[in-house]
């Protein structure tokens, strides 16, 4: 009998729905026992969010700075045969109880030494994200096997407002009279991801523990589009140099660091309006006379379950 532990921290329900989809052939299997375990917050993140909470979050955030988070309810002594982390990207960065867990003493205990598959659900860019989530992994001991991301398919630039619109109003749309589609990760994509679930569940019964090797390669784990890693990588960067600054201005909810923060906000929206799409376009017009470097740059940041989707294609031809 082999035991997974699956750790989550979803908001408005989205993340919990892919990871009971992707579960699923796991809690049906009889060689596997699967143990859920939530993250808590001490204090809990509002959902919808209120305009200033939600941009005021972001310095901790790209800083790594989490509120405290409720210790799971794991004994000391259970040891598991593969750790499933399903989380949230905010400001292109892991959630900050996701960040908390991974930086806690229980963590240490109970990922040195496993195989993780890591899952997130997002709106389109969780690359940085996922470097980070792998820092954190290494300084743990962990042993990263796989990767699993389902973006939304909706194109960025209706995505930059139905997410925002979501995640503030709580209402996920359609908007405008169905103008602007659903934000979120299609329905399609999370009932498919089962097929994730159905590998781990074939495989993990015949592997030892110290098996590092990928499961889900060949399932069409993740997409890379070199188009925005430019995209991530600066706004990353602008994200730790505004965050410096903001932090510097006082502790959040401060009178200060509100006025800063009223100046980044306009910032950003301009950002997003006018820079971002210029590297975007930059980006694609450059990548065919770059051809070896984006090929690296995807097969890195798609390890180590990669793009390739030849399994399915098997499945599907026979």
């Amino acid at each position: 009998m082999k035991r997974v532990l699956i750790i989550w921290f979803s908001q408005s329900g989205q993340l919990r729905d892919i990871v009971e989809s992707i579960t699923q052939p796991l809690r049906d299997s009889t060689m596997i026992e699967v143990v859920d375990a939530e993250l808590k917050p001490v204090k809990p993140y509002p959902f919808p969010w209120p305009f200033w909470r939600f941009f005021d979050t972001f310095p901790e955030c790209i800083h790594a700075d989490p509120d405290p988070i409720q210790p799971l309810n794991i004994a000391d002594d259970v040891e598991f045969d593969l750790i499933i982390i399903a989380y949230q990207v905010w400001f292109l960065s892991p959630s900050l109880p996701t960040i908390a867990f991974l930086q806690s003493e229980q963590a240490k205990r109970l990922l040195n030494g496993k195989p993780i598959v890591t899952l997130v659900g997002c709106r389109n860019m969780w690359l940085m994200a996922q470097e980070r989530v792998k820092e954190l992994l290494n300084q743990i001991g962990a042993h990263l096997i796989d990767h699993i991301a389902l973006p939304e398919r909706t194109h960025g630039a209706v995505t930059v407002i139905t997410t925002p619109w979501w995640v503030l109003s709580g209402n996920r749309g359609p908007y405008l009279k169905g103008f602007l589609p659903r934000a979120g990760v299609w329905e399609s994509d999370i009932h498919t991801a089962s097929r994730f679930g159905k590998a781990i569940a074939t495989q993990l019964p015949l592997r030892s523990i110290s098996d590092t090797h990928s499961m889900l390669k060949g399932l069409g784990a993740v997409t890379v589009h070199p188009e925005l890693i430019g995209s991530e990588t600066i706004g990353r960067r602008s994200f730790r140099l505004w965050g410096t600054l903001l932090r510097a201005c006082g502790r959040p909810g401060g009178s200060l660091r509100r006025v800063v923060l009223s100046i980044y906000v306009l910032f950003l929206i301009t950002m997003l309006v006018t820079v971002v799409p210029i590297i975007f376009m930059l980006k694609t017009l450059l990548a065919p006379f770059t051809p070896a470097r984006v090929a690296r740059q995807r097969q890195y940041f798609a390890a180590p379950s990669g793009e390739l989707m030849e399994r399915i294609i098997h499945q599907v031809e026979s």
